[in-house]
């Protein structure tokens, strides 16, 4: 494998690990290397197939895509395919050697050879028919690094600037799991890494947290969650941080409704949150897809460098139509490199 050493140079080198090859990893890759709204400093460094590269980027060639970046001026390391991947179809060969990628790419990071991690989506149910058990790619990492991980999906407006944070307290559970998740400590330690994040951006950040029952429990007539655990550990919490406002718990189906103006608004100046803390996967990321789909990005927080992914998937309905949009690739890219610096 060709090594890269640490060095000054590594500064705004960000290592893309090329995910699923049967899904749109590659396409989006190339699409976003080639947009005028890529961070021009970025220094891309590939983790993939290099055949594989090729002939994706003489595909899009043909479907009439040129604002490309040819493959002969990419730095690439090459992890070959040694059989065919049908576009679009789940298969244990393609998710062991997306696994094969990213594990490389993050001992890249670990020697100091990049500056931080862009992941293409993989296929969970691929990863797991080839026998790698893990929920996802925010979980691998964390056991690679030995860390305690964090899922944030950060965007910002195009129509204002205003950057839309909400993280994740739990992640890829079942749902009837998430009650016996959701304790005194889980949510302080979660609160805590949505204000630092937060504070990257602003000194006193306004924190917002989603109830988890039905508007919000009404004051235990619906759910004692937020009566008996929620609310006490937000008064908790208020005590160790007097500076910072914090709102909540919010009925779940009103706690989105000032991002979604904010996010729609021309004007600079809003009321909304500057982090929501969501208590389990889709409450959280329903509104974030709906709101800022093509501009969100998941962000791994926690660990020893920065990894943001696009928020959607494999797309495997239109793997090789060279179709998809590069949007949240491009937004991956440059927020890896914004909050790596």
């Amino acid at each position: 494998m060709k090594k890269f050493k640490t060095s000054k140079n590594n500064k705004n080198k960000l290592i893309i690990s090329l995910g699923d090859p049967a899904g749109i990893g590659t396409e989006i890759t190339l699409k976003a290397l080639g947009s005028k709204r890529l961070n021009k400093n970025i220094e891309p460094l590939l983790v993939g197939c290099k055949n594989n590269i090729y002939s994706t980027f003489s595909k899009l060639i043909d479907h009439g895509i040129t604002n490309i970046p040819d493959p002969n001026k990419l730095d690439i390391i090459d992890i070959p395919l040694e059989k065919k991947i049908i576009p679009g179809k789940v298969d244990r060969y393609a998710g062991s050697i997306s696994f094969k990628w990213l594990l490389n790419a993050t001992n890249i990071l670990l020697e100091g050879g990049a500056n931080a991690l862009v992941t293409a989506p993989i296929s969970k149910i691929a990863w797991h028919k080839a026998g790698h058990t893990f929920a996802g790619q925010t979980e691998l990492l964390g056991q690679l690094t030995n860390k305690k991980t964090s899922m944030l999906f950060t965007a910002i407006s195009p129509n204002n600037g205003w950057r839309f944070n909400t993280l994740l307290a739990s992640t890829h559970i079942p749902l009837n799991k998430v009650n016996d998740t959701l304790t005194k400590d889980l949510i302080k330690y979660k609160l805590d890494t949505l204000l630092n994040f937060c504070r990257t951006f602003k000194e006193n950040p306004l924190i917002q947290i989603a109830g988890l029952n039905p508007h919000a429990g009404e004051e235990g007539k619906i759910g004692l969650e937020e009566k008996e655990l929620i609310i006490p550990v937000l008064n908790e919490w208020k005590l160790d941080n007097p500076t910072i406002k914090i709102n909540g718990p919010t009925p779940p189906d009103t706690c989105w409704i000032s991002s979604a103006n904010a996010w729609n608004s021309t004007a600079s100046e809003n009321n909304a949150p500057d982090g929501i803390l969501a208590l389990y996967h889709d409450q959280g990321l329903i509104p974030v897809k709906l709101i800022a789909f093509d501009e969100a990005v998941n962000t791994t927080l926690g660990l020893p460098f920065i990894r943001t992914s696009p928020d959607h998937g494999t797309a495997f309905d239109i793997a090789g139509k060279y179709k998809a949009r590069e949007k949240s690739m491009i937004a991956a890219m440059n927020n890896a490199w914004l909050l790596s610096q």
